[in-house]
């Protein structure tokens, strides 16, 4: 359904640490640079991170969040802890399991260092 996901930043090279790292866990390489922009390019579509080209500042949109799917709870937890050792906040509930309509998801929630916020998410069976 998607070709791909851009958010805005403040700070391109803050982002990328950010990122590189957070996604780095899932098996992501590392971003690549194209001007004012980074991508993460994978066979299921493209992460991008941007400045405004606009000029005015990133904002984060409320009420949105950016799921990345996780192949267990262990890799959301390295998720997670690479999130908050490279500049993230944890926000939400601790990660864990949560009961849902769709069965049991362990879910894992941060802020990016722009204030995006992000998910952890592996569907346990």
């Amino acid at each position: 359904m998607f070709s791909h996901i851009m958010i805005g930043t403040n700070d391109l090279d803050k982002a990328k640490l950010f990122y590189d790292k957070v996604l780095g866990t899932l098996g992501v390489p590392p971003a690549m640079v194209d001007g004012h922009r980074i991508f993460y390019m994978t066979p299921a579509g493209v992460f991008s991170v941007s400045t405004p080209i606009d000029g005015k500042p990133a904002t984060v949109g409320n009420g949105s969040t950016i799921g990345f799917a996780c192949s267990s709870s262990e890799q959301a937890d390295a998720w997670h802890a690479a999130g908050v050792a490279n500049g993230g906040t944890t926000c939400e509930d601790p990660p864990g399991v949560r009961d849902g309509r769709q069965g049991k998801l362990y879910l894992a929630y941060l802020r990016d260092p722009d204030g995006n916020k992000l998910c952890a998410l592996h569907r346990m069976k």
